[in-house]
């Protein structure tokens, strides 16, 4: 027969034990959880950086038609006004 000191003690081992496996339950949870995340946040990150390379590209583009255009401008001022049809 057991004492009951001895069985108070395999009752405490059984539920630590216990507590144990829930704990390490719980951490794999989270570390899924934290894998996710971290996959989220580079898929994310990797989307944003696309985004700006396309959209500094487009800005690139659109500055490149405006100096193009502006100069067009500059050119028929300049040709408007050695035929004097434009006064400044």
């Amino acid at each position: 027969m057991k004492s009951g000191t001895t069985e108070f003690w395999e009752a405490r081992v059984r539920e630590l034990e216990d507590k144990i496996e829930h704990l390490r339950f719980s951490r794999r949870v989270l570390m899924n959880l934290i894998e996710r995340i971290e996959k989220d946040k580079s898929e994310l990150l990797s989307k944003l950086e696309k985004e700006n390379k396309k959209l500094q590209k487009s800005n690139s583009r659109f500055a490149r038609t405006l100096l193009h255009k502006n100069r067009q401008i500059i050119e028929m001022e300049t040709k408007m006004q050695k035929s004097g049809r434009l006064e400044l």
